[in-house]
């Protein structure tokens, strides 16, 4: 008896990965063996870079941070430390985002950090 081949499962397991492949250039996206190796590539790239996306945002922000702070007469580590001697708890992002839409309450938040470092 011959052996038999499920076609089915084949077709359907070459179109997920040519669907998956889609935006890629040239063979990338028609020849199933390059098509299967570009998706597995992208599909590391997209994990490892969703955790870096982490680290980005945190460097963004201390950077927002750090500008907003010199604005207000303190540097970063300097506004960090007062924040925490008077403790403030406002997380990198808010803070940020305070700095940026808000700019009064950011100076309010580092005439309070000033005075924590100067009276410790």
């Amino acid at each position: 008896m011959p052996r038999t081949r499920n076609r089915v499962q084949t077709r359907a397991r070459h179109k997920k990965i040519l669907s998956a492949t889609k935006g890629h250039r040239g063979k990338r996206r028609t020849n199933i063996k390059v098509a299967h190796e570009s998706m597995i590539h992208a599909l590391r790239y997209s994990t490892e870079h969703r955790r870096d996306r982490k680290g980005d945002f945190r460097r963004l922000w201390i950077i927002r941070i750090n500008a907003a702070a010199r604005i207000n007469g303190l540097k970063y580590g300097q506004l960090i430390d007062g924040m925490h001697k008077a403790g403030i708890e406002v997380n990198r992002k808010m803070l940020a985002d305070l700095a940026v839409r808000s700019p009064e309450a950011f100076a309010e938040i580092a005439e309070q950090a000033k005075a924590a470092r100067s009276a410790a």
